[in-house]
């Protein structure tokens, strides 16, 4: 029997910075709701405009 969850049947967001689609993470299971990047370097450029 196979175990754990296949990445298509993950939740997935759009960043709120680069608009690409991201898929769930283990560590972000309690905080899922207030996710709203995709990674350290969005969150950072999140104040500056796309260039």
């Amino acid at each position: 029997m196979p175990r754990g969850v296949k990445k298509r049947d993950l939740p997935a967001k759009t960043c709120a910075t680069c608009g690409r689609p991201f898929v769930w993470r283990k560590k972000w299971d309690k905080v899922w709701d207030e996710v709203r990047y995709c990674s350290d370097r969005c969150r950072a450029a999140k104040g500056r405009p796309k260039s």
